[in-house]
């Protein structure tokens, strides 16, 4: 069976294989691309003949998809799919299957950078320093006792809602089914509504679909406090991110800290977000640990192994 690695996974070919000899013993070609290209005739005769795909958070489009008339099966390296063309798979009859929860702690734990990076202004407050400067013109918040409102609690919104309670935070939670064992813990579950209006921290975990694209719109924005932030480590086009910018430009909300956006970074020098004061931004970072880079290798092939066998994990449905 021919297994294509279509880009980087953030680790050497050597450790892939190592990680994949549980496959190549059993006969299995496996190729990897060291380079990204995004092209889509160069996709193709990468994919050509390949039963197997392998991507990370690259587009796989549904032209790729179709090209490949051996193809069985799209391991995504990733935790979100909306980049992979479902729709062509399930056309196709192509399993798919992701790596769920190799980037929880690295995630949840990039969150708190933001939330603290915010709350303290470390950024501009380095620059000051290395500019001969002191804290004068900035202010200093606590994160213990703030409400904590967490948008979307499957493994990621999870962490982060148990991390909050350590802080001694109050816990809000909006998402489609309640977790009786965050319940348990403290965490109390509202609208939506609710959330946005009353935290003094608003960060979101959910995935991106047709349900939540938009989700925080500048309708919801507009409800938060004057005092309060927004996280988003999760996609970007789940918030309005020009309703976020003017939201910062005016003061209606005081500030955000983002990993995620409309598009993969380089972003555009006009990008609104970019001119907003009080934002810390990140060019998509919270997978990208050493620690996760090595867990999702060993999720990804652990999929194929899985699939081979007849006992596939973590599918995707289409």
């Amino acid at each position: 069976m021919k297994i294509v690695v279509l880009e980087p996974l953030g680790i050497s070919e050597e450790e892939i294989l190592k990680i994949a000899k549980p496959i190549t013993e059993n006969g299995h070609e496996i190729i990897v691309h060291k380079n990204r290209i995004e092209d889509v005739e160069v996709l193709k005769e990468r994919a050509k003949d390949a039963e197997v795909l392998v991507v990370a958070n690259m587009a796989l489009k549904g032209e790729v998809i179709n090209s490949d008339s051996s193809l069985k099966m799209i391991s995504v390296a990733f935790t979100g799919v909306d980049h992979v063309n479902l729709k062509s798979c399930k056309d196709k009859n192509v399993t798919v299957c992701n790596a769920a929860g190799y980037s929880t702690p690295s995630v949840a734990e990039l969150t708190y950078g933001l939330i603290f990076s915010v709350l303290r202004n470390i950024v501009p407050l380095d620059k000051g320093v290395r500019e001969g400067k002191t804290k004068e013109g900035f202010s200093q918040f606590d994160l213990s006792g703030k409400t904590i409102g967490v948008v979307g609690t499957g493994a990621i919104g999870a962490k982060v809602a148990e991390i909050a309670l350590a802080f001694g935070c109050k816990v809000l939670a909006y998402n489609r089914s309640e977790k009786e064992n965050l319940k348990t813990k403290g965490v109390t579950y509202v609208s939506l509504d609710e959330l946005v209006s009353q935290s003094d921290v608003v960060t979101i975990h959910t995935p991106l679909n047709a349900s939540t694209k938009g989700l925080i719109s500048k309708e919801k924005i507009s409800m938060m406090k004057s005092n309060a932030i927004l996280i988003n480590t999760a996609r970007g086009p789940i918030v309005d991110n020009a309703a976020l910018a003017e939201a910062l430009r005016e003061g209606k909300i005081a500030g955000a800290g983002i990993d995620v956006f409309d598009m993969e970074p380089p972003l555009s020098l006009d990008y609104p977000l970019l001119s907003a004061p009080n934002a810390v931004l990140a060019p998509h970072i919270g997978f990208a640990t050493k620690e996760a880079m090595v867990r999702r290798a060993h999720i990804t092939f652990g999929n194929i192994e899985k699939w081979m066998e007849g006992n596939p994990e973590n599918l995707v449905t289409l």
